[in-house]
């Protein structure tokens, strides 16, 4: 956060006074002047998204409250994101990346060099501002979805809160924007991912599972977060959707300029897809039947249930309190995104019910790789 508010700071030419207090928090002025940009960001983006797919990063004063408040937000859900990939990237480009969260969260996840990929040259220009300032290997590119990709090859090719933007308003968006996925696979390495973060959106989350849906009857593998090889099964009700949710301990800015803006941004919220190069066949899985909790704790009188999704699709799971035991125990405490294996299980209804017999292992934590063997 000081080096992105010192960027800041000098881009916009507001110099830090002694009076204004310490040199790491926003005077007064400061605060207003950037709760003002992200209440806009906001509202364009995901009430009346009326800047979506506009040039808002064009705007000073909106790439400041981007810089301020979106970019530690974007760059923590990406290093949740990267962690669940099988191996560490070592080049990586950054599609749509304005002044680079996604970039950096590669580099600091182990990446040697990395590509910022946009239109707007004034957040190109605040990337190589912070990679001055920490000396790390970032090079830049001015880049719209209506031109090629950039040549190379890449170990990660990462789209954050991109693919929602483009496409929005035409009959074929899914088909469009699957294609633009395909061109960024084919310029992965063996062994690499295509990682597409998007809002945690109900329509954005539909959307991105839309797409999902289309790559994988193209013949593509996903690698997180998907256990599920089919048709996604949460597109079978309108009011369904799959998105990640993580504990966050929010940087002292972003605290500020949530109060100030009236937002509540307590956790990292998100929707994502690991999408694995063509002819890549799916990740190998432990054995026994996996389920992925995507939803939060559903409390019912004496008992805990959850949504959980597996190779036998998205299904209840239901266990009662009355029948917990060493083997099950670890249900009760179970977070949305964790892998958990389960033995002796009962169907009933549209759902599985566990009992005192039932084994419950945790096979994998939210952010975590799935090992195998």
């Amino acid at each position: 956060m000081p080096r992105l508010l010192s960027a800041w700071r000098r881009a916009a030419r507001s110099p830090r006074r002694d009076r204004d207090g310490p040199k790491d928090a926003l005077s007064p002025h400061e605060r207003r002047e950037l709760a003002a940009g992200v209440r806009r960001l906001s509202a364009g983006l995901t009430r009346e998204r009326e800047l979506a797919g506009a040039r808002y990063l064009d705007e000073p004063r909106l790439l400041g409250a981007y810089l301020l408040f979106y970019w530690p937000i974007s760059y923590a859900q990406a290093r949740e994101a990267l962690g669940e990939l099988p191996r560490r990237p070592r080049t990586a480009l950054d599609l749509g990346s304005g002044p680079g969260p996604m970039a950096f969260a590669a580099l600091d996840a182990g990446a040697s060099e990395a590509t910022c990929a946009d239109r707007s040259k004034p957040a190109l220009a605040m990337a190589r501002t912070l990679a001055m300032e920490s000396g790390e290997s970032l090079a830049t590119r001015e880049w719209e979805p209506s031109r090629p990709l950039p040549e190379g090859r890449f170990d990660l090719v990462v789209m954050g809160h991109l693919l929602n933007e483009l496409f929005a308003s035409a009959k074929d968006k899914t088909e469009r924007r699957a294609a633009l996925l395909r061109q960024a696979v084919s310029r992965l390495n063996p062994g690499g991912t295509l990682l597409v973060l998007e809002p945690a959106l109900r329509e954005t989350s539909r959307g991105l599972l839309e797409v999902r849906d289309a790559l994988v009857a193209a013949g593509l593998a996903i690698r997180a977060p998907c256990l599920y090889r089919g048709g996604c099964p949460a597109l079978s009700r309108p009011s369904d959707w799959c998105h990640a949710e993580r504990p966050w301990r929010r940087p002292k800015v972003v605290e500020e300029l949530a109060r100030a803006a009236g937002l509540h941004k307590e956790a990292l919220k998100m929707s994502y897809l690991a999408v694995a190069p063509e002819g890549e066949g799916w990740s190998e899985q432990p054995a026994g039947r996996l389920f992925r909790i995507v939803s939060e704790p559903l409390e019912g009188k004496g008992r805990r249930r959850y949504i959980g999704c597996g190779a036998e699709g998205r299904v209840g799971l239901a266990l009662q309190e009355k029948h917990r035991s060493a083997g099950n125990a670890a249900f009760f405490s179970l977070r949305r995104g964790e892998v958990i294996s389960l033995t002796d299980t009962e169907q009933k209804g549209d759902g599985l019910s566990l009992d005192d017999r039932t084994r419950v292992e945790l096979v994998a934590r939210a952010g975590r790789p799935i090992l195998v063997g």
